[in-house]
């Protein structure tokens, strides 16, 4: 188990990570989100003993990390996967990290076949694909056996069939009791793959509860979608009942209408006593990408414009 108390790093006059609380717990994957800058990395450094902080605590199964009698037997990390040197092969990697901890030539080969990197186990790293390299980071995480896994960004640089590896195994790991804490950018996969949602901002907790009702927060969630021959004649009749037809979507087909504050059975109703036939009618269900961008809509440090923004010359 992770846990993370009143954690506070400055550096000078920038503080990275501003009082943070939070438990990532067995059998459990917690996401941890936040826009870039946000101090997702400096927090897991902290965990794992690279960074001290300036107040609060971080510990894993109560101790931390320094304490740790044999870290690569309770924690397993890959927070830089081109942490290896690019002029030892794979096996040569994982095997010098395993003799640190008695760890056998059979435990070396097996994670390289857990983690398909056998074709090129005798390579240099250095010559190794961005997901070839994101591999070799999660083998040498798992190197020790752990009970807990930090993993920043495991499926970056990663093909279809490789972001799929990853998520079947991190499910894998909790389900057999292990803690797993793990960033990304990729909000879907976080959506399948993960428990519970750790989204951090400016170094401050924004929210710590579980997917599903992370997702419920977003704008979209519980939006009837109805398509309807006479729009204008349903959206009357609509209002008039109390509900919210809000702003058409970029894409949305003529006669499109999203209503707030209603069930799909009263808008069916709606339409028959108003005469309107209705060609589509479904509930939306919203998704943590949604939630997540309305929760850090104002703790984005690092914004891009758009090609408007440039050619007026103004910031919002």
């Amino acid at each position: 188990m992770i846990q993370v108390e009143a954690l506070t790093k400055r550096y000078k006059t920038t503080t990275a990570v501003d009082g943070l609380s939070f438990t990532a717990r067995p059998g459990t994957v917690t996401g941890f989100l936040g826009p870039n800058g946000a101090g997702k990395s400096t927090t897991m450094r902290m965990i794992v003993g690279l960074e001290r902080p300036t107040s609060g605590s971080a510990t894993v199964d109560g101790q931390r990390y320094a304490d740790l009698g044999a870290p690569l037997h309770a924690v397993g990390t890959m927070l830089d996967a081109r942490s290896a040197h690019p002029g030892r092969t794979a096996y040569k990697h994982l095997l010098a990290h395993a003799q640190t901890h008695g760890i056998g030539r059979a435990r070396v080969a097996e994670v390289i076949a857990m983690t398909g990197l056998e074709p090129v186990a005798r390579r240099r790293a250095g010559a190794f694909s961005l997901g070839m390299g994101q591999r070799l980071g999660i083998a040498t995480a798992l190197l020790g056996d752990p009970a807990t896994l930090l993993l920043d960004e495991p499926v970056n640089g990663l093909d279809p069939d490789g972001v799929l590896w990853v998520r079947r195994l991190v499910r894998e790991l909790a389900a057999e009791g292990r803690t797993v804490l793990l960033s990304s950018h990729l909000m879907h996969e976080l959506a399948l793959c993960a428990d519970r949602v750790v989204i951090i901002g400016r170094g401050r907790l924004l929210a710590d509860a579980p997917v599903q009702e992370i997702v419920a927060r977003s704008e979209r969630a519980g939006t009837v979608r109805v398509r309807s021959t006479q729009p204008e004649a349903l959206e009357r009749a609509l209002v008039a009942l109390g509900a919210q037809v809000v702003d058409r979507e970029p894409g949305d087909s003529p006669g499109v209408l999203r209503v707030r504050g209603t069930s799909v059975d009263e808008v069916g109703a709606a339409a028959g006593r108003c005469g309107a036939t209705v060609l589509e009618l479904a509930t939306e269900g919203g998704s943590l990408e949604e939630a997540y961008l309305q929760l850090t809509s104002d703790a984005v440090e690092y914004r891009g414009r758009t090609a408007d923004d440039v050619t007026t010359g103004g910031a919002r």
